[in-house]
This record gives C-alpha cells, structure tokens and sequence, in this order.
C-alpha cells in the first residue's frame, strides 16, 4: 500500500491565520509498504517540495488496524469527526461537506439573498453594480446575524444577482421544451436539486403563473433537499403562493428510491461542483491505477494511503471513460508509448513513483446512474463552473477555501478540518456530456462526439447539419413514443456557454446597465450549461 501523510489544520491556527493557514504538522512521503522489507526494493520517496520525511518505516503507520467506514455511516453514527478511521477520498471529502453534524453546509453556508432585484436601468456601470452588491452583501449580513468566525461564508448566485430575470430563462428553456412535446398529453414535472433558498422554484413558477397560466395548473414542482434547515426556508417561502405545485422533500438525492415513469425536467444548478471525487495515481512503471484512501489517527491528523483500484465505483469510471474514448491526462503519449522511459524512471534519484494527483468525478457518476434508474424519463439541465481559479495543485483539482475575518483563504490541500471549508471542483462538461449520453442514452457512443442542434461549436446558433440525423438522439425507450408519435429516441444533450444560453432564453433588455454593459452576460463566464 502506498501513502501520503497529509495536513491538519487546527482551530487556532485558523484564527491566527492572514493569507495562507500555517499548520502546526505537514507531512507527506510516498512508498510501498508491501515492499518495505526488501532491500533491493526499487521503490523510493515521492517527491513532495514541501514534505519533512519524519517516518522511517511505513509499517509502523497503524492504518491497518483503523476501521473502514463511508460517508453514509459517519452521517449516521458520527456527531464529531471520527478519530482511528480510514475511508475513500470521496467520502472523507462528501463527509466533510455534507455530514449533518459537523459538515460545511449545515454549519458554515448562507446564501445571499436580496430582498428586491436590482434596478439595473438606475445603474450606471458594472462598477456601480458591484457597489451596489456590496452594499446589499453587508446589509444582509447585518440583517441576518451571520456570524463572520472560521469559515462562515455567504455565498451569490446568478440565480439571486439577477432575479427575476436568471430564473425567467430557465423557465423559458423548460416551456419551451415542454409545449413543443408534452403539451397537452402530460403534466410538467419539474425536480430541482440544491435548491438553496428557493428563489430559483419561486422565479420558475411566478413566470409559469403569469405567462403560462394553462401551464402552470398542470405543474408538479419538487425539490429534494438535503439541508433540513433550507428545507424550512424554501417551504415557507414557496408556501405562501404555490403552496399547491410545490413540494419539498427533505432527504439526500443519494438516498432517493421512488421511480418517477412521467416525463419531467431536472434541475442542477450549481449543484455537482461540490460532488465528492476520489483520487486515483498511476504507477509509473505498470501504469496500474491506485486508489487513495485517507486514515484519520487518533490525534486527527489524516494520512493518504494508495492501494490497487478496487472500489466498484471507480472501476466503473475508468471503464466508462476508456469506453467513451477520453485520455487519462495524467497518462500523456510520451509516457504512455515510450516502455524505456518507464523503465529507468525509477532509478532516477527522487523521481516519482506515481504520476500527479487526478481528482475523478464519481460521485457525479452516480448521480447520472440514478437519474437513468429512477427518473427514465427525465430531461436534464444543468449548470456549474467549467474552469476554476486557484486550485490545489492536481488535475481536475478542486479549491479548497475557508473565510476567516471576511477574508477568503485559499488552501493546498483537501485534508482539512472537516466542517470549516468549501471544497469545489471544476466540471469537465464535455467528459459529463459524453458520460451522460453513454450512461442515460444507453449506449457506447465511441466517438464521444454527437450532433448539436446549435452547431458543433459552442456558441453557434446555427442548426448542426446532423442535427436530423439518428446518430443525434438516443436509442429509443421501448413502449414510449416521441411527441411526432413515432418511436424515436430523445435528442441528445450538448453544452452551452453561458451566455450563449442567455442569449437565446433570457430578457437581456431588462439587466441593461445606462451605458450599455450587461452584467448577467459578463459575468460568471467560466460557467456553461449542460440540456
């Protein structure tokens, strides 16, 4: 078993801490344990810049003894973080985020929410909108006690930055999808996940209300919510005009077992940026995947150990990707082709014996699982951040950030005191894209490349010229027909900018600014759109 010892971060150097958090223990060293006793072994140190190498023998490390757990069962049994324990990457990170006693969400997030939109038209530049952000950030934070100690943070939304308008768009999207192929024979379904305040669900169903009222008798809209505390405010925000289309159910999606056969449209807006991802490394000389776990000890300072990939999970990732045709990027073609530079890499003095860190999103992978086992019929849009700065080193690395003093503090590392940081990833949209269609369109779509209604290059809003074509839609359900009546499948999904998607769905006159700049197309540029 390979490993890495990590960081702990303790509460007072939080407290003490400006730019970047000092730490009282760093350790890291990578080696073999099951090698540890052979002299002639080649395997060797893990280079690490910034490691002090303090343990001599890795068999002395009691990680074996330490009891497995997940995730789910910490959710269950665990009120503090657990000590003597070792789990997957995935669920030390979903535990940290999401454990209802000591996570991140049910401790430390807010979500900014002005009480009225901005009057864009009043304002004068982008300048001006940001002051005027400010202003009603302070405000709101005045108002609503939210306490500025380690890693209390408010969140923005474009959902809450441009309301009505943002939420006006998506209900346009899912209308407009809807009249062209449900209309008048099935109900509009709409599921919404990480539904924060509820201000997406009232802009959603407000529009549906007054321009769709034919529409909007015939909705069914559900969120499923797994902060009990958001639960109350969207129930008590929604309750009080749309009491009879909403419901809120408060559970995991994780854990949702009701098969929905209806059509229907599901909503992830800023949702799967914080799905948990494991951690895989390569070994250089066999190119054999390993896995990482992380052991917490008895004093709360976490290791990370590497074993031969063996979670089904994973498994199932690597095989899905392999089948889709996207390259491993840690796995570049010099590496990859070349058996003789593998094969005196490891008598290279401090060379590595594991290629760099890649964060893989299999927590999403699960999510398209279940979307395909209990919603068959579902039709998905989806929203999140494409690229993402100051990450930890890695690929597809997330940013780990807490908030100390209404200062943001980035971090190096994901092995961090559970509870008091925002752990984040970028989205690889045309790897979710190619994952989804192979996963909900059942079939190997090989070439991992698939037709677009709006062209095959993001932003063109032009027809693809196989957009008719079958290789554009998915294999048809047995026993379901199209809306034209005949039996063939749904078009695929693609991906979208962010502002080419406003483009065609929003009410850009109404985010105008007095000189011309429209901020809800400005910013959060590096977020795109998955339907």
């Amino acid at each position: 078993m390979t490993c890495l010892r990590g960081t702990s971060v303790s509460l007072s150097a939080l407290a003490g801490s400006r730019r970047h958090l000092p730490t009282s223990r760093a350790f890291s060293h990578s080696c073999r344990s099951s090698k540890a006793s052979d002299p002639n072994s080649r395997d060797r140190w893990n280079y690490n810049e910034s490691s002090l190498f303090d343990v001599h023998d890795p068999s002395d490390l009691p990680h074996h003894t330490f009891r497995r757990v997940t995730a789910a069962h910490l959710a269950k049994q665990a009120k503090e973080p657990p000590r003597r324990v070792k789990m997957l990457s995935r669920d030390f990170i979903d535990d940290a985020l999401y454990n209802p006693y000591y996570g991140y969400f049910p401790k430390q997030a807010t979500i900014f929410t002005p009480e009225t939109p901005f009057d864009f038209a009043q304002l004068s530049n982008s300048r001006a909108f940001h002051q005027a952000v400010a202003e009603r950030y302070r405000d709101y934070r005045a108002e609503a006690g939210v306490a500025s100690g380690p890693g209390r943070q408010v969140w923005h939304t474009p959902t809450e930055l441009f309301k009505p308008y943002y939420g006006h768009a998506i209900a346009r999207c899912l209308i407009s999808e809807y009249l062209l192929k449900y209309f008048p024979y099935e109900d509009l379904v709409i599921y919404e996940i990480g539904a924060g305040n509820g201000t997406l669900a009232e802009n959603i169903l407000d529009f549906l209300q007054a321009e769709h009222p034919e529409v909007y008798e015939r909705t069914r809209y559900r969120i499923i919510e797994i902060s009990g505390s958001l639960a109350q405010k969207q129930t008590a925000r929604l309750e009080r005009r749309h009491t009879s289309v909403v419901e809120v159910i408060h559970k995991s999606v994780f854990d949702w077992t009701e098969q929905e056969s209806a059509p229907c449209f599901f909503l992830a807006m800023e949702v799967i940026d914080n799905f948990a991802h494991d951690i895989i490394r390569y070994d250089y000389e066999t190119l054999n995947p390993l896995q990482a776990i992380v052991a917490v000890n008895q004093l709360g300072d976490f290791f990370e150990l590497y074993e031969p990939v063996h979670d089904p999970l994973i498994s199932r990732f690597l095989n899905l990707r392999s089948r889709i045709r996207h390259t491993p990027p840690a796995l570049a073609p010099s590496l990859t082709n070349n058996s003789f530079t593998r094969a005196i890499r490891p008598y290279f003095p401090f060379a590595p014996n594991m290629t760099q860190r890649e964060f893989i999103p299999t927590k999403l992978l699960e999510f398209l699982i279940l979307l395909h086992d209990k919603f068959p019929r579902h039709r998905l849009l989806l929203s999140d951040f494409s690229s993402l700065p100051d990450t930890i080193p890695g690929y597809n690395a997330p940013v780990v950030q807490t908030r100390v003093n209404d200062v943001t503090i980035p971090c190096e590392t994901y092995l961090v005191h559970q509870g008091y940081f925002d752990i984040f990833f970028p989205t690889n949209f045309e790897l979710l894209r190619d994952m989804y269609e192979c996963v909900v369109g059942g079939g190997d779509d090989s070439r991992g490349v698939r037709a677009s209604p709006l062209g095959s290059v993001v932003g063109s809003m032009k027809l693809g010229s196989n957009f008719f074509s079958p290789e554009g839609r998915r294999k048809p359900i047995e026993g379901v027909m199209s809306s034209s009546g005949l039996a063939v499948g749904e078009r695929k999904s693609n991906v979208y900018g962010h502002r080419e998607f406003l483009e065609k769905y929003a009410d850009l006159d109404a985010t105008v600014l007095r000189n011309g700049e429209n901020p809800m197309l400005d910013f959060y540029q590096n977020v795109k759109f998955l339907f």
